[in-house]
């Protein structure tokens, strides 16, 4: 299980229809809510999924 946190900006491996590949990480849990950096289009997708289509965390957010 990879530790993210609300805030943080992530890369996935396909990129959203509008061509961007970052995301930023708007809930957590058993399902995700992301936002595209491009359009601000937002989407839920499962952690198995998101944790499966991840390539890298481009920016983390310090936890208090």
């Amino acid at each position: 299980m990879i530790p993210l946190n609300v805030g943080d900006i992530v890369r996935l491996r396909k990129p959203h229809p509008c061509g961007s590949l970052d995301w930023k990480v708007m809930r957590t849990g058993m399902d995700f809510r992301i936002q595209c950096l491009g359009c601000q289009h937002q989407a839920w997708i499962p952690r198995v999924k998101l944790e499966r289509n991840l390539k890298e965390i481009l920016q983390r957010v310090d936890e208090k």
